[in-house]
């Protein structure tokens, strides 16, 4: 029995990175498309659309309940919705940002998560947290150069550079934490294919609106682009997949935090990939958020 845990344990650990990586490897290959003619709504509507496809026949072939209370519905309402404008966001700032900056910001979203459960639920935040916060937020402020002392530009014109970006990556990050708040209160006893197909299918509907709203899908100009926006569909699509298909029978949703080494899969990636390099306080900066995230999701309760 004991061996079998072993196994089972890393199992779920390989799992864990393998879903951290892709993730990350998403993103890379979403700043491919960006570059190559391909736009963030349209980008988000083939992602969201396709992932959507592959959830309902999972959903058909393991027959999977579609009952939902009143509160279920309009709780996966706030979510979808909420998963949209995260979407749209977050492959904004990716867009303007490197990547791995971009992801380190929206990765401040349990500090968000901590928020809002305080302001919408009234649940006060764990002093471990709050002791956390301000060595996150270091962190993120030595990744972000936000003096402008790494890069040599100063405060004013860093945050020139950066600002979009930055404010696309914490919007990103403030709707996730809200929509993980709705999740566990209003629709946290659904399966959890059930609330990623209704996600998915919402934030393709929304994406779909701006495509509209923006005269149509732009699609890429190069084969560049087409493989990068292939290469994101297929990531994040899996990715998801097995979030919410292997990881509840391997029993590690208590150990979730450790796909939070996204970021620097990323770092990596974006490096080698395209050659997106930041200075070494950067990276000891970057370290830090994934270190103090990971610390926050693994911490015995």
């Amino acid at each position: 029995m004991t061996a079998s845990r072993t196994r089972l344990s890393a199992t779920a650990f390989a799992t864990l990175l393998l879903i951290a990586l892709m993730m990350g490897s998403n993103h890379v290959a979403a700043r491919f498309a960006f570059q190559n003619g391909v736009d963030v709504a349209t980008a988000v509507t083939v992602r969201s659309g396709i992932t959507a496809a592959v959830v309902a026949y999972l959903l058909w072939r393991h027959r999977v309940s579609m009952r939902l209370t009143q509160q279920h519905k309009r709780g996966l309402l706030a979510v979808g919705l909420l998963v949209g404008i995260q979407s749209l966001c977050l492959y904004s700032s990716v867009a303007r940002l490197p990547v791995a900056l971009a992801l380190l910001a929206f990765n401040t979203y349990p500090l968000w998560t901590a928020l809002w459960a305080r302001v919408v639920y009234g649940h006060r935040a764990d002093p471990t947290l709050l002791r956390a916060m301000p060595v996150m937020l270091l962190g993120l402020a030595l990744a972000l150069d936000v003096l402008g002392a790494a890069s040599g530009l100063g405060a004013q014109a860093q945050w020139s550079a950066i600002g979009i970006g930055v404010a696309f990556a914490l919007t990103a990050a403030a709707t996730f934490g809200l929509a993980l708040v709705f999740t566990q209160h209003e629709a946290g006893d659904l399966d959890g294919r059930l609330r990623t197909f209704s996600t998915m299918s919402l934030v393709f509907l929304l994406s779909s609106s701006v495509v509209v709203a923006q005269g149509g899908l732009h699609l890429p100009t190069a084969a560049a682009g087409w493989w990068g926006l292939a290469a994101l569909t297929f990531l994040y699509g899996t990715a998801f997949t097995i979030m919410f298909t292997v990881l509840p029978r391997l029993g590690v949703v208590g150990n979730s935090a450790i796909m939070n080494v996204e970021p620097v899969f990323a770092l990596v990636l974006a490096w080698v990939m395209l050659g997106q390099a930041i200075a070494p306080v950067q990276v000891a900066g970057g370290l830090l958020v994934v270190a103090t995230v990971m610390f926050l999701g693994l911490r015995k309760r």
